[in-house]
């Protein structure tokens, strides 16, 4: 595709990125986006960029980021955009899209409900935060400090196997 040569296509991409935003009704991160799109059609990471760029100066979404990662959901603006420019979207690529949606909404509502990561918060520490989410919204976080990388990511990668243990056991020994 050449970003300036072919309009129609151009348009296309855009309403493809706002009819995926529609349809997942909920925030989604600029990678996981991006693998959406690429899971139904090829599209060249620069031109991805630029159309969200295109899309958030005419207020179609909204960008936000948190914890270091760029989220994106559409706007009402957006939603008619959609409703009147869905045509232009082929009936095979709809059809993809709400395929792929299926089983990928899925799998990403796993990973996104269980999370881990570590930060250097001093020379020699490391803070680790580890939760659950559930909607989009923090249903229980804990941190904890590490004074190594080693043990800061067997952390993260044990909570990430054995959060649906470890998150009962901790709120039970609280409620005690």
């Amino acid at each position: 595709m050449k970003l300036n040569t072919d309009k129609e296509e151009l348009a296309e991409s855009k309403v493809l990125i706002l009819y995926i935003l529609s349809k997942i009704n909920k925030t989604i991160t600029n990678s996981e986006l991006l693998e959406l799109i690429e899971s139904i059609q090829e599209m060249n990471y620069f031109y991805f960029q630029q159309f969200l760029i295109d899309l958030k100066e005419n207020r179609y979404i909204i960008e936000y980021e948190q914890e270091k990662k760029k989220y994106y959901v559409i706007t009402n603006s957006g939603r008619e955009t959609v409703k009147l420019t869905i045509d232009m979207l082929p009936g095979s690529i709809k059809d993809k899209v709400d395929k792929t949606l299926k089983g990928t909404m899925k799998k990403m509502e796993n990973e996104e409900a269980i999370y881990a990561d570590f930060f250097p918060s001093k020379e020699d520490e490391i803070m680790i935060k580890c939760g659950i989410k559930e909607n989009n919204k923090k249903v229980f976080e804990v941190q904890v400090f590490s004074s190594s990388r080693d043990n800061a990511i067997n952390i993260i990668e044990n909570w990430k196997k054995n959060a649906i243990t470890i998150y009962p056991k901790i709120v039970e020994m609280l409620n005690k």
